[in-house]
């Protein structure tokens, strides 16, 4: 799975390597990186927005039809996907333009964690020397062989005095790493930095702090323009606010890029989520829904022809004719009746005088 996230990683990984050799700041670059690959993605967000629209349009219907085939599932199945048909709704498509920015997301992520492997685009063998040899280095190995999985961003930062020990790398790739090293500084806040153990002067500590209020943030604006996470209730509706805490001690004991990250990609979120329920949210789908659907009528009706005067004289003397002809029909079938019964009196008289 790890091999998976990383594949991502790599690929996203040159358009970061493509921003920060145009900015020459690795902290610009992310927040670069983020807004165009939030671009990229918008459509898949706005699909969503429309699938979840629909479902909300649906849900009282849905609700009545539980009601009424409460003890038959399989005319309750029947009728829900006449349902979906009739009103033109797909089930599975809100499920799948959810999934499809995940990979996206964790490809994001392991970008920035790796940047030798992903961004910088170093072989793994050398990568994978590189650390072997830090693990054996008194007063650094610490630092590689506890918290491996950041050992790239350890060797990043202390690049400088680690220097001496990383011979495996070329001129050219020390030199690029020299520089690299050096374009993690972003507002005075050192990015390679973690808030853990940093000195209150740092600023570190800021970051899992905006982690919080934007996450917090977006969740608070969703929940005031989401009627589907206005109807949550108990657990779902209060672990919409613990689990960004979650993020926060993420943010507060990884390195600080991945804090940064978390934190432009929440506040591009809350612009995409306005934006969103601006042009598409349920009520303008709604109205651009009714607004098609009265063009469309009011075409299929243009398209009908009125009949002529003759056509018209025609069906209208058709109808009286038809009509005549029942009530004639109907007359007859009457005039039977009543002589059938004048000869049943007669027999009966006829037959009693005999006697």
């Amino acid at each position: 799975m790890l091999s998976i996230f990383n594949f991502f990683g790599n690929i996203l990984g040159y358009l970061l390597k493509g921003l920060y050799m145009i900015v020459r700041n690795y902290g610009i670059a992310i927040i670069l990186f983020t807004i165009i690959t939030k671009v990229l993605m918008f459509p898949f967000s706005v699909k969503q927005q429309k699938s979840t629209a629909a479902q909300g349009k649906i849900a009282q219907k849905q609700k009545e039809l539980q009601q009424k085939y409460a003890n038959n599932k399989a005319k309750y199945n029947e009728e829900l996907q006449a349902l979906y048909q009739k009103e033109g709704v797909s089930p599975a498509s809100g499920c799948l333009t959810a999934l499809i920015p995940f990979p996206i997301m964790i490809g994001l992520y392991y970008a920035v964690v790796f940047p030798l492997k992903n961004v910088l685009h170093y072989s793994s063998e050398l990568v994978t020397q590189a650390t072997n040899v830090l693990k054996n280095v008194p007063g650094v190995s610490a630092n590689f062989s506890s918290n491996s999985f950041y050992s790239e961003i350890q060797i990043v930062k202390h690049y400088d005095s680690l220097k001496p020990y990383l011979t495996m790398f070329s001129a050219d790739q020390s030199a690029e790493l020299d520089t690299f090293s050096k374009s993690f500084n972003l507002f005075g806040f050192d990015l390679l930095g973690t808030p853990r153990g940093s000195a209150f002067a740092t600023f570190l500590w800021v970051i899992p702090v905006l982690c919080l209020v934007t996450a917090w943030g977006q969740q608070f604006y969703m929940s005031r323009t989401n009627a589907a996470m206005q109807q949550q209730a108990g657990c779902m509706k209060y672990a919409m606010y613990i689990l960004p805490l979650i993020t926060v001690y993420f943010a507060y004991t990884m390195p600080a890029a991945i804090g940064f990250y978390w934190v432009v990609s929440q506040i591009t979120g809350i612009i995409q989520t306005v934006i969103i329920h601006k042009y598409y949210g349920p009520d303008t789908l709604c109205a651009k829904q009714e607004a098609s659907r009265a063009v469309l009528r009011f075409n299929e009706e243009e398209k009908i022809r009125p009949l002529s005067f003759a056509q018209q004289k025609q069906i209208e003397e058709k109808i009286y004719h038809t009509a005549n002809q029942t009530n004639t029909e109907k007359s007859g079938k009457s005039q039977k009746k009543q002589d059938g019964k004048k000869k049943s009196n007669n027999a009966d008289q006829y037959i009693g005088s005999r006697k």
